[in-house]
């Protein structure tokens, strides 16, 4: 039978499917429009397939709020050029509007809500099958709360953040600090909400730091006394350079090798346990204050900290929960 551009497009409103495959997929099923779409459905199952092992980069995040729940949500692919797509965006848009609209608690249960006749997980597919790129949702998160704010990055559909203030407030003030998680990426809302495994992490690593910092200190200083710039022979590269250039003798090469081993030695054996305890300590609460929300400086004044700035609007004004996610590397 003849396919009529009316029957295209009405299956491209169906399908958001391109014209041609439209074309293609509705002259396969001889007009039959059920056929078609399931040509249309098995082609992005295909492509899928094909390129699960490729990496999904880019893609389109999306925040979105609906009383006093909020959700955000990636809807990656592998190109800016698909990423931009009008089509691309739309179906974005219409998978949170469904999550926030269900209130859906999990990535699972989003993917089984529906779009029309198909679940969100078969219209990913479908639309995969569209570009020729692999697609996959990602980064799923919600805060619920009494008054939530959903902030997109510049409108750049790239970076989202959702933050959920444990009352009303100005709406400034609330994208403030959707603004400040945006910019500083905290890890925690506060030092009590940092997992432990973190901390043990950091704490070990901070360890690690002070001894090599202490231990540094008395090299440089050691080849100081010597003589010797420690600036010139801090790695093995430095030091065939810097004798190229005049700058070093073999001797002193030789010299600062022997300090460095000897210096390093000596003072690993006599580190103060306590000391260097303490400094880690000092380290770690660095790391609180530099990466927990409530304790980070305010980004629009730095001489106080977000949980000031909040009290300054409202004693009793705080942070419930915030929730960030972006497709940049960082």
């Amino acid at each position: 039978m003849a396919i009529t551009l009316a029957d295209i497009n009405k299956l491209r409103q169906k399908t958001q499917a391109g014209l041609m495959d439209c074309k293609k997929a509705l002259t396969e099923a001889n007009g039959d429009f059920d056929e078609a779409m399931e040509i249309l459905r098995k082609k992005g199952q295909m492509v899928a397939a094909k390129r699960s092992d490729r990496e999904a980069a880019e893609g389109c995040v999306l925040a979105k709020v609906n009383g006093n729940f909020g959700a955000m949500i990636a809807l990656k692919c592998e190109t800016d050029f698909v990423a931009k797509n009008a089509d691309f965006v739309a179906l974005a848009n219409q998978i949170i509007d469904a999550a926030v609209a269900a209130k859906a608690k999990t990535l699972d249960e989003v993917k089984n809500l529906k779009l029309g006749n198909d679940t969100i997980a078969d219209a990913v597919v479908n639309r995969s099958g569209v570009t020729g790129e692999k697609m996959e949702l990602d980064g799923y998160a919600t805060v619920e709360g009494e008054n939530i704010i959903a902030y997109n990055h510049m409108n750049g559909n790239f970076l989202c953040t959702l933050i959920a203030l444990n009352k009303a407030a100005d709406a400034q003030v609330g994208k403030n600090i959707a603004m400040q998680v945006a910019a500083m990426n905290p890890v925690a809302l506060d030092e009590k909400s940092v997992p432990q495994a973190t901390i043990d992490a950091e704490y070990k690593a901070d360890i690690e730091k002070a001894k090599e910092n202490q231990i540094s200190k008395a090299i440089d200083a050691a080849l100081k006394k010597a003589g010797i710039n420690p600036a010139h022979v801090d790695s093995e590269e430095h030091m065939e350079s810097n004798m190229d250039k005049g700058w070093i003798t073999a001797e002193d090469v030789a010299k600062a090798k022997e300090i460095k081993k000897t210096v390093a030695e000596e003072k690993a054996a006599s580190l103060s346990e306590q000391m260097i305890e303490n400094i880690a300590k000092g380290m770690l609460n660095k790391f609180f204050k530099e990466n927990c929300l409530l304790d980070q400086a305010y980004i629009d004044d730095s001489k106080i900290s977000v949980e000031q700035y909040l009290h300054s609007v409202d004693k009793d004004l705080t942070i419930n929960d915030y929730k960030r996610y972006t497709l940049r590397a960082e």
